[in-house]
């Protein structure tokens, strides 16, 4: 049995609710054909404004909250994160905040990077959690 873990950020924005966030997955569903590539990407209905999940390689997976740091409380769409149409970065095309897919701010107005939350990875189940 290989459990690997990440660990969430400290380096996060205020004015994000901290929200119980307890979710699993099989990265080897159907539901999740995206996760099966390194930079394979999926958005789960959790969280504040939702979870983006990062496949950054087999044994590693990124969670992040989607609430934009700059602004979290904007009526949806606004406020909110999502990947680019280059797959590249995450961005909030209201505010234009840019990360990175490991959560960066990549450019602003945000200063602060993605809230994360951790992840634990045991077979093919992914555990999202804070």
């Amino acid at each position: 049995m290989v459990l690997l873990a990440s660990c969430g950020s400290d380096n996060q924005g205020p004015g994000i609710p901290n929200v119980p966030v307890s979710e699993q997955i099989n990265v080897n569903s159907q539901l999740y054909t995206r996760l099966r590539q390194d930079g394979g990407y999926v958005y789960l209905n959790s969280g504040y404004k939702g979870i983006i999940v990062v496949r950054q390689n087999a044994n590693l997976y990124l969670a992040f909250e989607r609430a934009c740091p700059y602004d979290p409380t904007a009526s949806a769409p606004c406020g909110q994160v999502e990947a680019d149409q280059s797959n590249l970065f995450m961005v909030d095309t209201c505010c234009g905040s840019q990360f990175n897919f490991q959560g960066g701010v990549m450019a602003g107005p945000a200063v602060y990077g993605l809230r994360q939350y951790r992840t634990a990875l045991n077979g093919s189940l992914l555990s999202i959690f804070n």
